[in-house]
Formats: structure tokens, C-alpha cells, sequence
């Protein structure tokens, strides 16, 4: 097989490029073709010689990613099904922002386009509301075909909005802290003026909770936001949901959040999903509430979504009501997050790479 080009660094490019006796500058035109143009092939790279396109070609290839499907949802989300090079399948979701998502703003548009991305092939941490939960683990992503989603959302806002992305958060398929080197080298081709050059606080990478790894995040003082899917404030409770929770403890996790906010300043955002008269009482709110005080943090409540797979069920308005009411009195900062593109299988713990 040929070698993918992306693979190389533009110092290895360089390198190559003079041994087949050509000018090393030449690099920095074909990885702008690359990542900041997206070129599928070498023929688009219009200002090399045909030569050199030859040479290119007979050497190298690019592995594109490709919109398999595409389904638009009544709310205006669109999740498209990317076919990768090797016939796997995996799945992102453009989702348009309304002002009447946020709790405390009123109704009308906003300009604010958001990219939900998968990080691995399937999953391998079997969470119980999860419906990537329920597959196999095939393999974990690489750079570029992360980046590669980026891109395609990024058109299909422009195109359906008229405008282009604001935020990108790893969210999708698989667990990114488990696919660490790719899922970093990604976040800086997305950042770098020679790829998208988006700022780095408008990516969230979210995470079931892998503690050492939430620590190499600060020892490499990280730019971008952290979320922790907690869902419940008890080793218990979330023993039964997430099954990493019994390698990764809450105590263990709050002081691995802990380590990264005094490495990088930046406040986590922890992510709780209200399931009925399993997590949604006061207790597990006060239990929340406990949780939040070990390090700065926001939290988001997220409404459910039922899968196929699992008998867990939504929360009640009044309950939910209650529950938010009571971390809000005690000055802890909370967004209700709506759930979005439930009706094509687009939501949060609803991806699952469906042929």
C-alpha cells in the first residue's frame, strides 16, 4: 500500500522531498493543500508541476472520509454517517444553537454552530446508557480522520446556515482520553493558522473518566475545555452505569480534576444526565453538590435519551426543576441542556455508526 501523506510531519515531507531531489520549500505548499484546503488529491495541488504531482502520486495517497449518509432533523441538526477509508463507519452531528437551549436566555437563533466528533471506532467502555456503549471497540481514530470531520461539518454549516463553525467538541464515538496522541495531534491541526485555526477554548474534549490520563491533560497544560461525564456522585451509583468508575474512582477522579485545574486554570464541566428515580432525587443532587466543591466547576444537566438497549428513562420536569433549584441555591453554576436531533438517532448517547 501506499503511505498517507498526513502521516508525515512537514519536517519528514521536507526530508523526502529533497531526497527525490526536489526543493524542500515545496513542503509547506502540500501540507497547506492538506489541511488548510482539504485537497482529496494530488491533481488539486494546481501550483506543483505535473512532475512532481506524478511523484507524489506514485509514492503517496490521501485517505479521504466520505459522507456515506446524511439525515436532517426536524430541529435543524444534521448527523452524517462518514465512511472511512477502510469501510468503517462512524458518525458526527452538526448542531445549530438556540438561545432557548440555555436555561436562563430567552427564545430566538443564535450564530453558534457546534461539531460533535467521534475519537474511535466503536467504544470499549460499555456505559449502560450508551448506545456506542453496546458496540465492539474496532479501532481508535487518527488525526486526520478526526480533523476530516471537522471539515465536512464545518461545510455543512456553511451551506445549510450560511455560517461557519464556533465550537467543536469531542463527544461523539468512543472515548477520547483513550485515543490520547491522535486526539491531541488533531486539536492542534484544528488550532494551527496552517489548519482551521480555530481558538483553542472553543474545543471541549469530554471524558467517562480515565484519571491518569485527565493528568497528562494538565501536565501538558492543555488550551481546551474538559468535561467529565459523571452522571452520578456516588461510587455506587456509578459503578452500575459506567464500569470505569471501578478502575477510576470519584475520589480518584476529583483529585486527577483537581491536578488539571491547577496545572491549567481552566474550570471543568461536569455532565449529568437526569435518569428517573435512579440519580434525579435531592440526595444525589446534595451528593452533586459535594462533588462540585473539590474543583471549579460548571454542570450541565442533559436530558436523556432512550436507546434500544437500556430501560433507563428520563427524568420529570418538576424533578428536574427541583434538582437544578437546588444546586443553583447553593451558587453552583447550571445549563440545561436540550436534547437535539433525537428523531434521527443524533443526540447525546445515541451514536452508534449504523449502516
Amino acid at each position: 500500500m501506499k503511505q498517507d501523506i498526513r502521516k508525515l510531519t512537514a519536517a519528514q515531507l521536507m526530508d523526502w522531498l529533497v531526497q527525490h531531489g526536489e526543493p524542500g520549500f515545496r513542503a509547506k505548499q502540500i501540507q497547506e493543500w492538506l489541511w488548510k484546503k482539504s485537497a482529496l488529491s494530488f491533481d488539486q495541488m494546481t501550483n506543483l508541476s505535473l512532475s512532481m504531482r506524478e511523484l507524489l502520486n506514485s509514492h503517496f495517497e490521501i485517505r479521504p472520509l466520505n459522507v456515506a449518509t446524511q439525515q436532517r432533523s426536524s430541529d435543524g441538526t444534521i448527523k452524517s454517517s462518514f465512511r472511512l477509508f477502510d469501510g468503517n463507519l462512524v458518525e458526527g452531528v452538526l448542531i445549530p444553537a438556540l438561545r432557548s437551549d440555555d436555561r436562563s436566555a430567552g427564545a430566538g437563533p443564535s450564530d453558534r454552530m457546534t461539531a460533535c466528533v467521534s475519537s474511535q471506532v466503536g467504544c470499549s467502555l460499555t456505559c449502560k446508557f450508551c448506545a456506542t456503549g453496546y458496540m465492539d471497540r474496532k479501532r481508535n481514530l487518527d488525526a486526520a480522520e478526526i480533523y476530516d470531520q471537522v471539515v465536512a461539518i464545518d461545510r455543512q454549516a456553511k451551506e445549510n446556515y450560511g455560517t461557519p463553525l464556533s465550537n467543536i467538541v469531542y463527544m461523539g464515538m468512543g472515548e477520547p482520553l483513550l485515543n490520547y496522541k491522535n486526539v491531541m495531534e488533531s486539536v492542534k491541526l484544528i488550532t494551527s493558522p496552517e489548519g482551521l485555526g480555530m481558538s483553542p477554548k472553543r474545543i471541549t474534549v469530554s471524558t467517562a473518566g480515565i484519571a491518569k490520563m485527565i493528568r497528562q491533560l494538565g501536565d501538558d497544560q492543555v488550551k481546551f475545555n474538559l468535561a467529565l461525564s459523571l452522571h452520578a456522585a456516588n461510587d455506587q451509583k456509578r459503578d452500575q452505569i459506567m464500569p470505569i468508575n471501578e478502575s477510576n474512582t470519584l475520589e480518584a477522579l476529583g483529585d486527577a480534576l483537581n491536578y488539571f485545574y491547577k496545572q491549567t486554570g481552566t474550570r471543568v464541566t461536569f455532565e449529568y444526565i437526569l435518569f428517573y428515580n435512579f440519580n434525579d432525587s435531592l440526595q444525589d443532587a446534595k451528593e452533586l453538590w459535594t462533588f462540585t466543591k473539590r474543583v471549579p466547576a460548571k454542570v450541565n444537566i442533559i436530558e436523556y435519551n432512550p436507546i434500544a438497549e437500556a430501560d433507563f428513562r428520563n427524568t420529570d420536569p418538576q424533578t428536574l426543576d427541583k434538582f437544578a433549584g437546588f444546586l443553583e441555591s447553593k451558587g453552583v453554576t447550571v445549563n440545561v441542556r436540550r436534547s437535539r436531533g433525537k428523531d434521527i438517532d443524533a443526540a447525546c448517547g445515541q451514536l452508534a455508526g449504523k449502516q
